[in-house]
């Protein structure tokens, strides 16, 4: 049985100015004294037991506890049975035990069972105080991936993005792994894919959603302004400064900043971007005083910052910093599956602003929706359902209505593919996701396509799938020969 997690957990903390809550067990209460004394003082919540069958009923009773601190060798149960039967209830739990050198290999069997990590005694309170920051972090980390897949089974919605597609599915567990972390993240994508709304959600799972969330497209921005908009200035700075303004950096402090387009800013622009980011200062423009800004930087493209880089038209320096955590988006042709789901809730919305009643969609216009390409992605999608919303005068979509539309020639059966040209395009598509699955493996492939390897390739020959194209060329480098380059 898996222990239920409390809604108001993390509030409950937040009152109590907890950091989260400890079971701290060992059979010795002078021990337990001193810790919980030293713990007390760092912020968490400690819950003592000197019994570790007296822990193990607290634990079941206490649904707040996030971190198990055990002795290793006690009476009646050891540290590693005691932690297993608490992570029988929940699967979450992070445990750090506490050893003496002669029970070091337990304590590393006990890693091996579900132990996030060991400590020998005499404790090293300095290493345990980092050891359960990262427990604690490891633990909301695997929490949120909990709640997110919880919410993904329920719905189909994330942070306001629709899709329930393998790729969007991917997208949102990279947003949930990364946001936490604070590092600068790169949004590519075409446009209209929602580069902004994944930023949101990044920004709404991350240590700063309580800051604000500030937007700048930089190709909407003239060259001469950008920098006013960016760093702000003072009265006087120039003949229109007629009062002081503050710039977005200076906005978006304590919070999240996300430069669309920065692939269309200049390099003039780019060697100011890159001191501010590696002096966490900017000054405004006519001004001598120097301010400090705390931003999590999100930037988004939809061209390809390493070519821009090797074509001298961006920083290499400051692709290096931006380009820490890469997150692409999909164009919505490679994620059809999410095509009826995004009519919906557009309809949705169009019909709600637009005070209409539209209860029926004709088949033939979702299959038109979901056959076309979509070149302007999303954001094209949703223009078309306004579109179709706003001359409808019934309570239903129909074909008819796609006639002036770029979706006309999807209509009706003649523009279908014969059924052989249809066969050929989903086996080509099917063998080259399985090749990128399997790295360009033919025999991996092979097998888990159920054919022999001798009759798969034949098949990629017919289908001019060639497997070098998903193979990792790069040399392997081990470990220890990395500190010989």
């Amino acid at each position: 049985m898996v222990r239920e997690t409390q809604n108001n957990h993390n509030n409950q903390h937040e009152k109590e100015g907890s950091k989260g809550t400890i079971l701290l067990v060992d059979d010795e209460k002078d021990i337990t004294d001193v810790m919980k004394m030293r713990l007390d003082l760092l912020g968490y919540r400690v819950v003592v037991c000197n019994d570790p069958e007296d822990a193990l009923a607290k634990f079941r009773e206490d649904e707040t506890i996030d971190l198990l601190l055990t002795d290793q060798r006690m009476d009646k149960l050891t540290g590693r049975q005691l932690m297993e039967k608490c992570l029988e209830h929940d699967p979450y739990i992070q445990t750090i035990i506490f050893t003496a050198y002669g029970t070091i290999d337990q304590a590393v069997d006990a890693i091996k069972a579900g132990a996030f990590s060991y400590v020998t005694k005499p404790v090293d309170h300095k290493e345990l105080e980092v050891k359960i920051q990262q427990a604690l972090e490891k633990r909301n980390l695997l929490k949120k991936v909990h709640d997110f897949e919880s919410m993904m089974e329920g719905g189909h919605q994330f942070a306001g993005i629709i899709g329930k597609s393998p790729k969007m599915k991917a997208l949102f567990r990279q947003i949930v792994q990364m946001a936490p972390t604070d590092i600068a993240i790169s949004i590519t994508g075409e446009s209209g894919t929602g580069k902004e709304l994944a930023a949101r959600a990044v920004h709404l799972h991350s240590k700063r959603n309580q800051g604000p969330f500030v937007a700048i497209n930089c190709a909407a921005v003239p060259e001469s302004m950008l920098e006013d908009e960016l760093f702000g200035h003072v009265k006087g700075a120039f003949t229109s400064a007629v009062g002081t303004k503050s710039g977005v950096f200076q906005s978006a402090d304590g919070g999240t900043l996300f430069l669309d387009e920065i692939g269309e800013m200049d390099e003039s622009m780019q060697v100011k971007l890159l001191r501010v980011l590696e002096t966490g200062e900017v000054k405004p423009l006519g001004s001598d005083t120097v301010r400090k800004v705390d931003i999590r930087l999100i930037v988004a493209t939809n061209k390809d910052l390493r070519k821009l880089v090797d074509d001298g038209q961006f920083r290499q320096d400051l692709f290096y910093r931006v380009q820490v955590a890469p997150l692409e988006l999909p164009p919505l042709r490679e994620r059809k599956e999410d095509i009826p789901l995004l009519l919906g809730h557009f309809l949705n919305q169009a019909t709600r602003k637009m005070d209409k009643t539209i209860r029926w969609v004709e088949s033939d216009v979702v299959n038109a929706f979901c056959r076309y390409d979509w070149p302007g992605n999303v954001r094209e999608l949703k223009n078309i359902v306004n579109y179709l919303v706003a001359i409808c005068q019934r309570d239903i979509i129909t074909s008819d209505l796609l006639e002036s539309t770029q979706l006309a020639s999807f209509l009706g059966i003649s523009s279908l593919p014969s059924l052989k040209d249809a066969r050929f395009q989903f086996t080509k598509e099917y063998l080259e996701q399985i090749m990128s699955f399997a790295k360009g493996n033919v025999s991996m492939a092979a097998k888990h396509a159920g054919y022999y390897r001798a009759d798969f390739y034949k098949l990629l020959q017919k289908h001019h799938v060639d497997p070098d194209i998903y193979r990792n060329k790069q040399k392997r480098i081990s470990t220890q020969e990395l500190e010989k380059i």
